[in-house]
């Protein structure tokens, strides 16, 4: 038995971060400002696009990006049903329908086959999701767009750090979303990111992000004096703050060495893993990079333990792991709102009754994978 419980997800912040969240808060700036203004650029440049405005969440960003792509009542936009709700949630905040596609086995990934058969005359734009950090097949996703005329939103929350063929998930063309959120390869705690090359789209995602205001707080309080704001479309309180964006200065110069740990964990568990009665992931794609930011086994089904108990029992050891997902068909509002059935998605569903994501960050030891392992040895010995 552990004797400290092994969180799932927690995030390892370091004396920089600190440091730079108690500047900000001896400042006497911390809402959006000139921290933000930074991280935008930090990320901007690491991804290799154009333009970065962060927001609150991954799912603001999503959100919003759908309006600006014109996204609304009477619209279908393709989703897959193996992700977290949030996807889907963002097209009904639309007002536009989810119609849902089922995953390719292994991967999870949205299956473009099956989206391409999915696709009618309302069909207006498809959010592919990176899950896990690997990328869709990029390829493929930009013959999809142009043949039939879809706009495209990639949900990235699981992908920064990821590559397609030498070039970073974010930077091939469409606007990408971005988390930040406390469980992500980096974090400043709450937060994400839309990123673009429209120079207009991105100053329309900075009004959008604070109330549809001409000005942000930054621009009318600043020592450049006082400008008056004006309403010029209703917006959101989606806004980054300083203090968020503080931890993220140094979260991202972090990031590719944080993925390399995140691979070298990965390959261990591979090997500790490879006896027990459960199916690794499959490795990444020749010519990508996966961002590795869940290691998602699926339990067999003769397993001598369901999966639900199997988490319950590793909770009594004081070990924390997690379940990504259970797909979109499952949940009561979207089963109930559009009458979905288990075997309409039967990839999506197998996944979601089977999956189980391991603890795997840069705060991970060695022997904390040992622990996680000896214990699921005990628990599914045969």
């Amino acid at each position: 038995m552990r004797e400290n419980f092994l969180i799932f997800g927690s995030p390892l912040i370091g004396e920089p971060e600190i440091a730079e969240v108690v500047d900000c808060l001896r400042s006497g700036w911390v809402g959006t400002g000139p921290k933000v203004q930074r991280f935008e650029t930090m990320v901007s440049q690491y991804l290799g696009v154009a333009h970065c405005r962060c927001v609150s969440s991954c799912t603001a960003a999503l959100i919003i990006g759908l309006q600006l792509l014109g996204v609304g009542p009477g619209d279908e936009v393709l989703v897959p049903a193996m992700t977290f709700v949030a996807s889907a949630n963002a097209v009904e905040h639309a007002g536009a329908t989810p119609v849902l596609v089922d995953s390719v086995p292994g991967t999870g990934l949205i299956d473009f086959e099956l989206a391409e058969a999915a696709i009618t005359p309302r069909t207006r734009a498809i959010m592919p999701v990176h899950l896990a950090g690997r990328p869709v097949d990029m390829e493929r996703l930009a013959r999809l767009r142009d043949e039939h005329g879809l706009k495209v939103i990639e949900d990235a929350a699981h992908a920064i750090g990821a590559e397609w063929r030498g070039r970073r998930i974010g930077a091939l063309g469409n606007l990408t979303a971005f988390s930040f959120y406390v469980t992500k390869n980096i974090s400043t705690i709450e937060g994400g990111a839309l990123v673009t090359e429209d120079a207009e789209i991105a100053a329309e995602v900075e009004r959008l992000a604070l109330h549809g205001l001409s000005l942000g707080a930054w621009q009318r309080f600043s020592d450049t004096g006082f400008r008056h704001y004006e309403v010029v479309r209703p917006g959101f309180k989606y806004n980054m703050t300083d203090v968020q964006a503080a931890l993220g200065l140094h979260q991202l110069p972090q990031l590719d060495g944080w993925i390399e740990d995140r691979a070298r964990l990965w390959d261990r568990y591979d090997a500790l893993l490879a006896d027990l009665p459960l199916e690794t992931p499959p490795a990444p794609e020749p010519g990508t990079r996966h961002a590795r930011h869940l290691y998602q086994v699926l339990l067999d089904p003769d397993a001598p333990l369901g999966r639900d108990e199997l988490l319950d029992r590793l909770i009594e050891r004081r070990i924390g792991t997690g379940v990504h997902y259970r797909g979109v068909h499952l949940h009561p509002y979207y089963r109930d709102r559009y009458g979905f059935q288990p075997a309409d998605f039967p990839v999506a569903t197998a996944i979601s009754d089977r999956t189980l994501s391991l603890p795997l960050s840069p705060k991970v030891s060695e022997a904390d994978q040992d622990d996680l392992v000896s214990a699921l040895r005990d628990l599914l010995a045969r």
